[in-house]
């Protein structure tokens, strides 16, 4: 049962916790994990095309970043003596959830784990929702751990 548990990870309180609940059904079933991080580089071009010219500094910045979030969360698997790789994304093309399913063809997942901030109304208008993206076509299970937003 779910030997091969794919992980979206950004490095956010949300996808944590995603971990974590990927992690306990890992060590439980004897599985192992995919960590994903994509580098949204588009979104990044996007937003700064408003201050000038967009830097190649800033990309290199956005993939260390993504490399370091990453090495965090597989020192954290591995420290749980669970089996662990990871897949680095970036570029210009497609959603998150266009590589989520990527990953699901490629290395074979069995279940997709994600956190969601469960957002409602008009802030998952705004903000868009990756979460229900996958869910919506994804041809696998999906795990939503959903992580309550603080008070405003």
């Amino acid at each position: 049962m779910y030997q091969r548990i794919l992980v979206p990870v950004d490095g956010s309180a949300t996808s944590r916790k995603g971990l974590e609940e990927a992690l306990k059904l890992a060590t439980l079933t004897g599985g192992r994990l995919r960590l994903l991080h994509v580098v949204d580089e588009l979104s990044a071009a996007m937003g700064m095309s408003s201050y000038g010219a967009v830097s190649t500094d800033i990309f290199q910045l956005l993939k260390e970043g993504g490399e370091q979030v990453l090495a965090k969360a597989k020192a954290e698997v591995e420290s749980c003596n669970v089996v662990v790789d990871t897949v680095l994304i970036e570029g210009f093309a497609g959603r998150l959830s266009d590589h989520v399913a990527d990953q699901v063809r490629l290395w074979g997942a069995e279940l997709v784990v994600l956190g969601s901030h469960g957002r409602r109304g008009i802030g998952r208008l705004v903000m868009g929702s990756d979460a229900e993206q996958i869910i919506r076509t994804s041809l696998i299970p999906v795990l939503v751990v959903r992580v309550a937003e603080p008070p405003q």
